[in-house]
């Protein structure tokens, strides 16, 4: 998985650590990636002033740590945002309200119900790369390839330099579309435009094995 583990601050704050790793398994080839090269101001915003856990399955069923299956973990996070969605009935266009609910379906891997949160955020802030950053690795895990490359795209004309647009572009042309071309080519860009990314062996790492597999 390509990040370091501490970047993982949504998951970390919604769910027990030994239910996160065995969740994170569900995820795609991608893990946890996508999105987290870097976390936005929205990310850090959103967790801050949502509840600090949500509930886990008993780690006593059956004598060991249960993972919740998606109708559970989908159930979790609608007992999560009953409340959020209350609020939202007389203040729909309340932005962090928007992001709040996002982050609970996406760290519950919902992913289809967090980009439909995400792009009511965008519409209230439609210039807000971060968020449509977070959109696009919804809608790429939810099985829409094409339409998280347009969203990408769409970030990189708000933001030419964007990082974490660029780490994603790359890395769902080369998983979702076979594209090690099309993969490189993003990353260079993203060295190239943040020549002092922290992340950068990360990305050349990725670079050199995505070459490996078009050579």
């Amino acid at each position: 998985m390509p990040q370091h583990p501490t970047d993982l601050t949504v998951h970390d704050e919604f769910w027990r650590p030994t239910v996160v790793y065995g969740m994170a398994s569900a995820c795609l080839l991608l893990g946890l990636a996508i999105g987290y090269l870097l976390r936005g101001s929205e990310s850090h915003s959103a967790i801050a002033s949502s509840p600090s856990h949500a509930a886990a399955p008993d780690p006593h069923a059956s004598g060991s740590m249960q993972m919740p299956s998606m109708d559970q973990m989908k159930a979790m996070a609608d007992r999560k945002v009953e409340p959020l969605l209350a609020q939202l009935k007389s203040d729909p266009k309340n932005k962090d309200l928007l992001l709040r609910v996002a982050y609970f379906y996406k760290s519950a891997h919902q992913f289809k119900d967090a980009a439909a949160y995400f792009d009511r955020a965008l519409q209230v802030d439609a210039k807000n790369v971060s968020v449509r950053t977070e959109m696009a690795s919804c809608l790429y895990y939810d099985g829409k390839v094409d339409g998280a490359l347009e969203i990408l795209q769409e970030s990189l004309m708000q933001n030419p330099a964007d990082a974490n647009s660029l780490f994603n572009l790359g890395v769902i042309r080369w998983k979702g579309k076979k594209d090690a071309s099309g993969a490189i080519a993003a990353w260079k860009q993203l060295l190239k435009t943040n020549p002092n990314l922290d992340k950068k062996p990360i990305v050349e790492r990725m670079i050199a094995e995505a070459q490996g597999k078009s050579s």
